[in-house]
Parts: C-alpha cells; sequence; structure tokens
C-alpha cells in the first residue's frame, strides 16, 4: 500500500511540472461552504484552546491542522475545493479559535476574579453572559481591521518570512497539486521534496509520466484513507482516554515519582494524549526548554524558596507557597526575553524606517520605491472599510469596556489610550513574528501594564483591562498575519480572508463566552482543574506595579534570571537572523517561563511528543517524513478538547466519578468528586 508521504511526494514532483494558472478575480475564494466548514473546524478549535488555555496558559493557533482537515473534509463534497477556498477556511477557522486568548478568557477574566477587596480595595470581579459579550465585541474586531495595512507593510513591501504561514502555504500547495509558492523559507519539515537534483525530478517525472489517470487517483484515495485513518484512530484514542481521566482521575495524575513527591511537591505525570499531541506540534527544542525551567523552576528554586523560609506556605499556593515564589521568577524572564527580542525590531522601525524616511537618508526612503502588491483592488481590503472600521471599534470598545465595568472600573480615556497602544505594540508583535515566529504578547502585555500603572496608578481593574485591550490588539493582528501570509502565497483574495476573519471573530464571541460561563459554572476557575496560570501573572503584576512589594528574596533571583535571559534572548536573535542553524537550539525564555507556570505534570507529557517528533524525523528523515505525524497529532489535541465538552455535561448534570482508587496522593486535581 502506498504510504500518504509518498503521495504527497510525488504530488508536489508532478506539481513542478504543471504550468502557472492564472488566479481568477477572487470570485471563487469566498464561498458558504468554505466558511461554514471554517467555523465548524473554529468551533472546536475554540474549546479545545479554552480548555487547554485554562489548563497551561498556552493555545495553539492550529492553522495548518485547520488546512489539513479542511482538505480531508473537503473530499465529501460533490466538488472539491480550491486551494484559494482551503485558505479561506483556514483563515476564519483561526479567527473563530482564537478568540479565547484575544479576548482574555483564559488570563484577563479569571485574573479580575481573583480580586480580593480587603487587599485590593475592589471585590471580585465575575461578569455575566451579556456581560462578557460586551467585553468580547469590544476587543474582538480591533485586530482585524488593523491588519490590511500591516499586510501591505510586512508582508508585500518587507515581505518577512512568517514561517508558520510559509508552511501552511506549502501544505495547501501539497494537497491541492499547485506549484510550490517561491520563498526564501526553508521549505517545513515532513512535506519536503525527496528529488534533491534536476536529474532525479527528470527521471521521476519520465516514469510518472507512462503511469495511468486512474492509477493516480487511486493513490489519491489511498492517502485520503491514510489520513482519515490517522485522523480517526488518534482522535479516538485521546477521547477515549479523557473520559476515562473523568470517571478515574487518577489516569491523568499518577505519581510516576513517588506519593511524597506528588502531594508534598507537586510531581506527577499527566499521560495526556493530547499533551504529547502538543509537544510534537511545538517540536524537540521547544519542550526542551520548557522542561529545562520545569526543572530548574520545581526541581530547584521551589525546594529553595520552600526550606529556606521564603515560601513558608503549602507548595501548591499561590500567595504563600513556592508556586507564588517561582511565578515572580517566570514573570522576570518573560519580560526581559520579550524586551530583548524586540530591540532589533525597533531599531529597524525607528532608525532604519522613520528617522533615514523623515531625513531622506538612503533606503530608508521608501517614497520612491514601487509598490511590490500582487492583488487587483477588487481583491483588497479598501482603504476607507479600515479607516471606519478602526475608528469605529476604539469608540465601540471604549463605550462597551465602559459600559460592562463602569466609571470606577476603568476611565474611558485610559481604554482609549489601550487601545491605540495595542495598534503601536501590534507593530513591534508583528513584525517579531514575522521574522522569529514567536508573537512577544506576553511581553507586550506586562509593558502595558507597566504604562498604565504610571498613567493611573493604584486602580488594579484599570491596570488589568487596559493591559488585556492593548494585549488583545496585538495577539489577534499576529494570528490573522500569518493566515494572510499564506493567503499571499497561495493567491489567496485577501478580501475574502478579511470576510472569514470577521465571520469567525462575530461567532466566536458567542462560542467562547458560552463556554466559559459553562466552565465556570461546572468548575471553579481559577482551580484545581484549571488553574489558569496566566491570570496569576496578570493580578500578580498588577499588584507589584501598585504596592512595590515582592515575596522575600524573589527580587534577586528575579534581577539574576533576566539578566541571563536577556543575554541569552541576545544571543538567540542575533542567531536568528545571521541564519545558524543552531538558533534552535537556544533555550527560548518564554517556554522556559511556561515550564515554572505548570506544574510537572504538563512539562513531562510534552516533552515525549517532542522526543517523538525528534526521533521519527531523524530515523525516517526529514524528507520522508510525510505528515502522518501531523494528523496524528492533530487528533490528539482535538480529541481531548472535544470530548472534554461530554466530560462538562458529565459535571453540570452531577455524574461522579466510578472510582477514586489510586487518589492517595491527594493530587487528582481534576476529580469531580473533589
Amino acid at each position: 500500500m502506498l504510504s500518504l508521504s509518498g503521495c504527497v511526494r510525488r504530488l508536489r514532483r508532478t506539481s513542478r511540472h504543471v504550468s502557472d494558472s492564472t488566479v481568477d478575480g477572487g470570485h471563487g475564494d469566498f464561498t458558504a461552504r468554505a466558511v461554514l466548514l471554517g467555523l465548524i473546524i473554529g468551533c472546536l478549535l475554540c474549546f479545545t484552546n479554552l480548555y487547554f488555555g485554562l489548563q497551561t496558559g498556552w493555545i495553539s493557533m492550529m492553522s495548518l491542522q485547520s488546512a489539513l482537515i479542511g482538505y480531508l473534509l473537503s473530499r465529501f463534497l460533490p466538488k472539491p475545493m480550491s486551494a484559494q477556498e482551503n485558505v479561506v477556511l483556514q483563515t476564519t477557522a483561526v479567527a473563530t479559535g482564537t478568540m479565547p486568548l484575544a479576548a482574555g478568557f483564559v488570563g484577563i477574566l479569571p485574573a479580575l476574579s481573583l480580586l480580593d477587596e480587603e487587599r485590593d480595595g475592589t471585590p471580585p470581579v465575575h461578569l455575566s453572559w451579556i456581560a462578557a459579550v460586551g467585553w468580547s465585541c469590544a476587543v474582538a474586531f480591533f485586530g482585524v481591521f488593523l491588519s490590511p495595512p500591516l499586510r501591505k507593510q510586512v508582508i508585500i513591501e518587507e515581505q518577512l518570512a512568517f514561517p508558520s504561514g510559509t508552511a501552511t502555504g506549502q501544505l495547501i500547495s501539497v494537497l491541492h497539486q499547485l506549484p510550490l509558492p517561491e520563498t526564501n523559507v526553508r521549505h517545513r519539515r515532513g512535506y519536503n521534496a525527496l528529488a534533491s537534483s534536476e536529474e532525479d525530478e527528470s527521471i521521476a517525472y519520465a516514469a510518472e509520466a507512462q503511469e495511468t489517470d486512474a492509477l493516480q487517483a487511486l493513490e489519491t484515495e489511498v492517502a485520503e484513507q491514510e489520513g482519515w485513518s490517522a485522523l480517526s484512530w488518534s482522535f479516538a484514542a485521546s477521547g477515549a482516554m479523557t473520559l476515562a481521566a473523568y470517571f478515574f482521575p487518577v489516569v491523568f495524575s499518577i505519581p510516576l515519582f513517588g506519593t511524597y513527591l506528588a502531594s508534598e511537591w507537586l510531581w506527577t505525570f499527566t499521560p495526556s494524549l493530547s499533551y504529547i499531541g502538543q509537544g510534537i506540534i511545538m517540536g524537540f527544542p521547544t519542550t526542551l526548554s520548557m522542561n529545562l525551567g520545569m526543572l530548574v523552576g520545581w526541581g530547584v528554586l521551589s525546594p529553595l524558596a520552600k526550606f529556606s523560609g521564603w515560601a513558608p506556605g503549602p507548595v501548591g499556593d499561590m500567595t504563600t507557597g513556592s508556586r507564588g515564589w517561582i511565578l515572580w521568577i517566570s514573570l522576570a524572564i518573560m519580560c526581559s526575553d520579550s524586551v530583548v527580542s524586540l530591540l532589533p525590531v525597533m531599531y529597524e522601525i525607528f532608525y532604519e524606517r522613520l528617522w533615514k524616511t523623515a531625513f531622506g537618508l538612503g533606503e530608508g526612503d521608501l517614497s520612491s520605491k514601487e509598490s511590490k502588491e500582487v492583488e487587483t483592488d477588487d481583491r483588497l481590503v479598501p482603504m476607507k472599510w479600515v479607516i471606519w472600521g478602526l475608528c469605529g471599534s476604539i469608540v465601540s470598545g471604549t463605550i462597551l469596556v465602559w459600559l460592562v465595568f463602569g466609571h470606577d472600573g476603568i476611565k474611558p480615556w485610559a481604554t482609549f489610550i489601550g487601545f491605540i497602544m495595542g495598534g503601536l505594540l501590534s507593530v513591534l508583535g508583528v513584525r517579531a513574528l514575522g521574522e522569529t515566529d514567536l508573537n512577544p504578547v506576553s511581553g507586550l502585555g506586562k509593558i502595558s501594564q507597566l504604562f498604565f500603572a504610571w498613567i493611573q496608578p493604584g486602580n488594579i481593574v484599570a491596570n488589568i483591562i487596559a493591559g488585556g485591550v492593548a494585549e488583545a490588539g496585538a495577539q489577534q493582528a499576529g494570528d490573522l498575519m500569518q493566515d494572510l501570509k499564506t493567503g499571499h502565497l497561495v493567491r489567496a483574495s485577501p478580501r475574502a480572508q478579511f470576510y472569514g476573519q470577521l465571520i469567525g471573530s462575530c461567532l466566536s464571541i458567542v462560542v467562547t463566552t458560552t463556554a466559559y460561563s459553562l466552565y465556570r459554572n461546572a468548575y471553579e476557575i481559577p482551580g484545581p482543574s484549571f488553574p489558569a496560570p496566566t491570570a496569576y501573572v496578570w493580578l500578580g503584576l498588577a499588584r507589584l506595579l501598585r504596592d512595590g512589594e515582592l515575596p522575600e528574596k524573589s527580587g534577586e533571583f528575579m534581577l539574576l534570571f533576566a539578566v541571563l535571559f536577556s543575554v541569552v534572548a541576545a544571543f538567540k536573535t542575533y542567531a536568528v537572523r545571521s541564519g545558524s542553524r543552531y538558533a534552535k537550539w537556544i533555550p527560548s525564555g518564554v517556554a522556559f517561563a511556561i515550564g515554572f507556570l505548570n506544574t510537572p505534570s504538563f512539562s513531562l507529557a510534552r516533552l515525549i511528543g517532542g522526543i517523538v517528533e525528534h526521533v521519527y524525523y531523524t530515523r525516517v528523515g526529514r524528507e520522508n517524513g510525510g505528515i502522518r505525524l501531523i494528523i496524528i497529532a492533530s487528533g490528539f489535541v482535538l480529541g481531548e478538547g472535544v470530548v472534554s465538552v461530554i466530560s462538562l455535561v458529565l459535571r453540570t448534570m452531577g455524574v461522579g466519578v466510578a472510582s477514586c482508587w489510586g487518589c492517595g496522593h491527594g493530587m487528582c486535581g481534576g476529580c469531580p468528586a473533589s
């Protein structure tokens, strides 16, 4: 039987001998079936991202997986989708699926619910369903309207790489048998061509020319069957394990290192297939950085803080325990890493472009350059739409935030400044994302909190909300820019993608709000099952900026690790920009800090996925590996995310566990009986 990777390689070799065809005016890009399938996939991603975001603070765009699943689903349609329709599909899915992070459901809203009236001067803020919808509407569209002008600058004029968007464009081209897009970015691992020379390609193509159309159709059918088979069994396996963990909680909380370490130091192991799938998608270098952080944070600093008396409370306590103590170290690492990574971007913007343009020096003078735009006006988003959309989203967003939180929560002028700052931070974040494939949105959010602590001091609620408004625009613009890069490579209509982004964002407001309300009614958030670690980062920094007080001895360690990872980030940034092959092995500061935020159980499972990815492609070969592993990882992630909805329904209906056997270590945080 032919392998999926073999079929993909054949499609790529054939595509190189297909003459370039003119893409039509774009009228066929935006179709009802593409949008509908994108919304369906996006809703699944929305539940999945909310579930994992509340657990670990980490979500995924899943753009490549959306395109792959969309392609497989489209094979059931009477007429298969075009590559351009697939771009619109995955754009819609991403806009729908990333709202939990963009609207702050995994960080901002849980942080507001942690407020303490005695300590913070204001009671906890719990938004009703309609209030959460209003908040989501306030921040859902600013990044969408901001993306067209950013696209023109960073994708068309500067032609930044956007590696994830480029990888998705390459995959779509392969799946739809199109010539590969021209790009200076190295082809994504997992679907590289087998032929390495012109002679090899000519021999391969000569042999293929003798094959019948029937055989080619059979190969495509076999490949699709293999893809569905891999997706189905991985989805079913992950879903079954999730249900098993609901009825037998110890399944996801194994005291692998003994009951003492499990109960006293939170060292358990969660053999979640979804976390393994996330590790495969993240890759070995990222998961390795995360586990290095886990070892330093939970294996060294946590015992040190506990035994030294700096964090005398229970280890898991976020206020007096060592988990809350190491939180500050992770905050310092994230901020230093993000700021240092942004320095080259800020230099290029303010010196190479603004300064040189202002004084007409050298290449900074852009007025004489011809536009590199390849799309016609009828396929672009008109600038008047952008202007009206930005003004409307800022004005309506300011009013909605005032209606939701009141004048005591945040003043309208501060919200307005938050939107303006979000636009400025978006420029930095998008450029960093285009060059490194990492959106430093966590660091940008902290920069905004620092700014608002200066202009509206003493108001923790205003600090968190204004920071969330600024971060939302930067995060959303970055995610959508990856999709626009994919569309640019595949020649999909930017206007069609814009429509998909608006529709996906509209639906996601209702879906995300409803899902969050259901989870909040069934579980304590933050709580044992859904600790929402990023909520403590937001609230902790807001309190620090107001009070200026840190846990004992944490300041010295924050300074030490901030300096250390400033050097590491500078070295990594230089290596990435110089194209060093070893750049990926330099630790990522953000991933290292995530290892501090999450308990060891989450990081260990992801490391297994990273090792599987590394071993698989090392033994099989990057060029021969195919996309089968990506399909399996996608099934793992989607399986638990979707079946978690069933667990949510069971919890709401009062259905308890079947057995608490093995939970003697007291670490089965997801136990419905708790």
